[in-house]
């Protein structure tokens, strides 16, 4: 799966699927074949960080 560049709408296309689609960042990453910690990192760099319990990145 190809993922948005820009951090702003990567944070957006993340959170949506999260909310519609997958239980947990862990199943995200495996279903995208993303690595999580690159993806926490792009993220955390505009200051968003991942609540399991919300299931999203805030």
């Amino acid at each position: 799966m190809d993922m948005p560049k820009d951090p702003v709408i990567l944070l957006s296309f993340t959170n949506t699927l999260l909310r519609d689609r997958y239980p947990s960042l862990e199943e995200f990453c495996k279903s995208c074949d993303i690595p999580m910690e690159k993806l926490s990192a792009s993220l955390a760099a505009i200051g968003y960080h991942y609540q399991p319990g919300q299931n999203q990145f805030l």
